[in-house]
C-alpha cells in the first residue's frame, strides 16, 4: 500500500501544481474548489490502469467519477460570472505580500495533502482489490448512493434559490435544507463513508476510516460550516433559522 500512497501523492503533487499555474493566470484561486472533484477521479482511474479493472476497483472509479464530475460542474455552473470566492477574496487582501506563497501552500498544497487522505479508500483497493464483491460493498454501494443524492439535491434546491432574484439576500429553508442546514456537507462526509465500507473488505481497508472521518471534521470544524456561517453571522433570518434547524445530521425542524 506504500507504494500506492506513493504514487497517488506524486500525482496529486503534479496536478495540484497545474490547477496552481491555472489559478495564477486567471488570478482566481477559487478554480481549486472546481478542480477538487476530477483529481479523485484522476487518482481512481491511476488505480484501475496500473492494477488492472478488478469489480471493486471499477466499482469505486464508477462511483468517484459520477460524484467528481457533478461537483465540478455545479461548482463552475455557481460560480459563473460572480468572480472569485470571498473566502480566496479576503485572504488575497489580507495576506499582502506573502499572498502567492500562502496560497501556494495553503489553499493548493494543503488541499493537495487532503485529497491524499480522503482518497484513502480508492488508494487501498489500489493497493489490493480484494475478493469477489459482497455484501459490505453493497451496503457502502447504498449509503454513498443515499450521500450523493442528499448533496446533489441540496445543490440543484440552492441553486435553483439562488437563481430567482426574488430570494435575494434571504436564507434558503426549504426542501431538504428544512432538516439540516447544511445538507451538501452532510451528504458530502456521508458517500465518503459508503467509499470507506466498499473498500473495508481488502487487505488494509481498515485504514481507509481515515478518509469520512477527516472529511466530516474538516467540513465539520475547518473550512466547512464554521467559515460558511461565520459569513452570515448577524443576520436575523439566519439567526432564527440556525435556532430552528440542525446544522449537520438531519432532522426535524423545531417548533414543528
Amino acid at each position: 500500500m506504500i507504494r500506492q500512497l506513493l504514487i497517488a501523492a506524486g500525482l496529486v503533487f503534479a496536478y495540484v501544481n497545474v490547477i496552481h499555474v491555472i489559478a495564477l493566470l486567471k488570478k482566481d484561486n477559487g478554480i481549486m474548489d472546481a478542480a477538487w472533484g476530477p483529481g479523485f477521479v484522476l487518482l481512481a482511474w491511476s488505480t484501475v490502469l496500473s492494477g488492472g479493472a478488478e469489480p471493486r476497483r471499477l466499482l469505486l472509479a464508477a462511483l468517484v467519477t459520477l460524484w467528481g464530475v457533478r461537483l465540478c460542474v455545479h461548482i463552475l455552473v455557481r460560480n459563473a460570472g460572480r468572480g472569485e470566492d470571498f473566502r480566496y477574496r479576503n485572504w488575497r487582501e489580507t495576506w499582502g505580500r506573502w499572498f502567492y506563497v500562502r496560497s501556494y501552500l495553503q489553499i493548493f498544497m494543503l488541499q493537495g495533502f487532503f485529497m491524499v487522505v480522503v482518497a484513502m479508500p480508492v488508494i487501498v483497493t489500489g493497493a489490493s482489490a480484494g475478493g469477489p464483491l459482497g455484501w459490505l460493498d453493497a451496503l457502502g454501494g447504498l449509503v454513498w448512493l443515499t450521500g450523493f443524492s442528499v448533496e446533489a439535491i441540496g445543490d440543484y434546491q440552492l441553486l435553483r434559490f439562488m437563481k430567482d432574484a426574488a430570494n435575494k439576500g434571504r436564507v434558503m429553508r426549504y426542501g431538504v435544507w428544512r432538516y439540516t442546514r447544511h445538507p451538501n456537507y452532510f451528504g458530502e462526509a456521508l458517500l465518503w463513508w459508503g467509499c470507506f465500507l466498499i473498500a473495508a473488505s481488502v487487505p488494509g481497508g481498515l485504514w481507509a476510516v481515515i478518509s469520512p472521518v477527516v472529511i466530516a471534521w474538516l467540513l465539520l470544524c475547518v473550512s466547512g460550516i464554521p467559515m460558511l456561517e461565520a459569513k452570515y453571522a448577524g443576520r436575523p433570518e439566519y439567526q432564527t433559522y440556525q435556532k430552528s434547524t440542525s446544522a449537520f445530521f438531519p432532522w426535524f425542524p423545531k417548533g414543528v
